[in-house]
């Protein structure tokens, strides 16, 4: 028996069999050609190339009918690569100047580009490999008229093993009873990790040697709960997973009853639990998890799907999807977080260098004004339909709030002018998110009706640490008595202003966090949808000064080790099992 640690991206149990997939990153041959061939290869070359946009689009369709649009806009990355000239001329000179067959100037093409990405320091950029490596794999395979071998083996009841999956590997599983991914490679935000949650499959990566141990048939268990892998397990280890599995299927049947009622401590204080969503089709799953509305819509996700500019047309029937669908239940609507490791960098001729302290969320958009008000007008025009909240993301100084709430106003007379129906009395809040934000809360209160307190990013620039880097990714932790102390500070600066806080980061799906975060004065809490129940049932259990004794105890620690250490033990006397399923956010 062997036990390899990695990390989890997707929960859940699964006892298979071991299923290894071979790496796409197969050589081709050169061959020389003559002058009079060159025109033959380059036909070769447009034809396959042709073949693999059609196959993109419907894999892009299929994606986003089955899988979400974040799966989709994986496919819609692609088919722009394949697109765009600086790619493609490249290639089509090689067999031109070098006089070689199609297939090498392909493959040595595709690794100019992915030797570029892997390079360039920032994690957001070396996450792009294997969209390079995947798409050379589709070309080369309309080239040689070759078609995907692995999609031939069974895999009913099997764990697929790989260094890691190609977005294509990943979405041809579907609906083939594929228990989980184990990766060697990866990390939280990796195409494993999307296609897992949105297959709702458990899924480890990170694992660094898994393949060199593993080999077709064997037995292995996959635990996308607490990162372990464990190959062939001996009786009494599968005895122990089997009462595992069993436990979480008892935990989800008692979560499912605890969907329509209240968020209410046993005290009778009342939380709202809220739902994050990238798409308003999605509001509907925050409805049908017993949410109190929506608590963060990320609308930038518009973009990632789109090979244009969102119009104000197309936005606005995403955002009135979403109000109509929470069904009365308030939407916060976040303006566009682009930059960074999203939609401009993908993009960019000359990428920055350091984006994520660079031009991005509300600094790019003051910068774009004619775009940040087109999707101005969207978001008010939804707010005819419906109770909606307007947020500005990544706000570091007062002028940046000011400025951003002057382009509202102009809006809101536009609009007027124009003679369409608006939400003219939207709440208008900001992300705190950076640390000059969190330590100046007091003076951003008097001026925002509401915060929401963006932990993903605070961490980060907290810590000094970039959350998706492997290898610090031991030092990207929450539960940092520096990062605690901000989120309190915050909280008590809207609670003396009046106004609401609440919570939207990845720490809010973490019932680890929630008695914590109530004793620290939180009364708000936004998450993945499918994480409400879990947040109740915690609520629903304990009662408000247990948990401000909690937070009294944690805040005379002075490192994150403690803190976890604490916390988690509360948590587990409290509630067995329900930490198995705290990674299902990702």
């Amino acid at each position: 028996m062997r036990e390899l640690r990695g990390i989890p991206v997707s929960s859940g149990v699964v006892i298979g069999r071991v299923l290894v997939l071979n790496d796409p990153r197969e050589r081709v041959q050169r061959r020389s050609i003559s002058a009079a061939e060159i025109e033959t290869e380059r036909a070769r070359f447009d034809k396959a190339l042709d073949a693999s946009l059609t196959d993109l689009s419907r894999m892009r369709t299929e994606a986003e009918q089955h899988l979400g649009k974040e799966a989709a806009a994986i496919f819609a990355f692609h088919q722009g690569m394949l697109r765009d000239r600086s790619l493609v001329e490249p290639i089509r000179r090689r067999i031109e100047d070098e006089k070689v067959n199609a297939e090498h100037a392909v493959q040595e093409q595709f690794r100019v580009v992915a030797e570029m990405f892997a390079s360039m320091p920032d994690s957001a950029f070396q996450t792009k490999v294997d969209d390079v490596w995947d798409l050379n794999h589709r070309v080369i395979g309309h080239l040689v008229g070759s078609h995907e071998r692995d999609s031939a083996r069974s895999t009913e009841g099997a764990v697929v093993v790989a260094k890691d999956l190609t977005p294509t590997q990943t979405a041809m599983f579907r609906g083939k009873g594929v228990l989980g991914f184990a990766t060697d490679s990866g990390g939280p935000t990796s195409h494993t990790a999307i296609f897992a949650r949105a297959l709702v499959i458990p899924a480890v990566v990170g694992l660094e040697r898994l393949v060199e141990n593993a080999h077709d048939g064997q037995t292995i268990i996959l635990d996308g709960d607490r990162g372990a892998i464990v190959l062939d397990p001996d009786d009494a280890t599968i005895a122990r997973y089997e009462q595992r599995i069993a436990d979480n299927n008892e935990l989800a049947r008692s979560l499912d009853e605890l969907r329509p009622l209240p968020a209410t401590t046993t005290d009778g204080t009342e939380l709202k639990l809220m739902g994050n969503i990238e798409f308003g089709e999605e509001a509907e799953n925050v409805v049908e998890n017993g949410g109190d509305g929506v608590g963060l819509f990320r609308t930038e996700f518009l973009w990632l799907t789109s090979d244009h500019e969102p119009t104000e047309d197309e936005q606005y029937e995403q955002y009135k999807a979403a109000v109509e669908r929470s069904a009365g239940r308030p939407v916060t609507f976040r303006t566009f977080d682009l930059g960074a490791d999203k939609y401009t960098q993908e993009r960019a001729l000359v990428p920055e260098r350091n984006p994520f302290l660079g031009c991005r969320s509300i600094r790019y958009c003051l910068q774009n004004v004619a775009m940040f008000r087109t999707q101005l007008r969207a978001i008010l025009r939804a707010g005819a339909h419906g109770p909606i909240r307007v947020m500005f993301p990544l706000i570091a100084n007062i002028s940046e709030l000011r400025q951003a709430r002057m382009h509202l106003d102009d809006v809101k007379e536009d609009l007027d002018a124009d003679g369409l129906p608006f939400a003219r009395e939207a709440p208008v809040g900001m992300m705190v998110e950076v640390p000059s934000a969190a330590v100046m809360a007091h003076a951003f209160a008097k001026e925002a009706d509401f915060f929401s307190i963006g932990t993903n990013d605070l961490v980060q620039y907290t810590l000094a640490v970039d959350r998706t880097n492997e290898r610090v990714a031991n030092l990207y932790s929450p539960a940092h008595p520096a990062v605690l102390r901000l989120i309190k500070d915050v909280i008590r600066a809207g609670r003396r202003a009046g106004i609401d806080v609440s919570l939207c980061g990845e720490v809010g799906g973490d019932v680890t966090y929630t008695m914590l975060l109530i004793g620290l004065g939180l009364r708000t809490i936004s998450s993945t949808p499918s994480r409400i129940p879990h947040l109740k049932k915690v609520v629903r259990s304990v009662d408000v000064p247990e948990c401000e004794r909690l937070a009294r105890a944690v805040g005379s620690f002075d490192s994150e080790t403690q803190v976890n250490a604490f916390i988690r033990d509360q948590v587990s006397k409290n509630f067995p099992g329900l930490l198995d399923g705290r990674t299902a956010d990702g």
